[in-house]
């Protein structure tokens, strides 16, 4: 993986005097997949590192509300990070991307969008396994 893999996508934010507002729609062609499953990670104790998986198909995009926290991404070949802090940007994750999260600020509350519902048969939490699966596609 290199820092070309990956992929920030700007989302739709209004600005004015008030503030800002960002929206995400169905189809405004910004989430590139139906979104399923929504969920938030927030009061991470300090130190704590959360993630340490892959997942076979689900895909998510990642946004910091508010805070930060770093991502380190892993596609078994590769190992780049990315420092979440700016609401108005997701990070996509692609299926077979292992990541790992931590550096949480204590105000940090990071938003999930994601492709399927839960499903344990899509994760990959042995990081071996993910390296032996990940070496078979091209």
């Amino acid at each position: 993986m290199s820092p070309a893999d990956i992929v920030l996508l700007p989302l739709r934010t209004f600005h004015d005097v008030r503030g800002d507002l960002t929206t995400l729609e169905p189809d405004d062609g910004v989430v590139p997949f139906a979104i399923r499953r929504v969920y938030y990670i927030h009061h991470v104790p300090t130190g704590v590192t959360r993630g340490g998986h892959a997942h076979r198909a689900l895909r998510q995009l990642m946004i910091c509300l508010s805070g930060r926290l770093d991502v380190h991404l892993d596609d078994g070949r590769g190992r780049v990070s990315v420092t979440l802090s700016d609401p108005r940007v997701g990070l996509l994750l692609a299926p077979m991307t292992w990541r790992e999260m931590n550096d949480f600020a204590p105000d940090t509350v990071c938003l999930v969008l994601a492709s399927e519902p839960y499903d344990e048969a899509d994760y990959i939490h042995d990081y071996p396994e993910f390296v032996r699966e990940a070496s078979r596609i091209e």
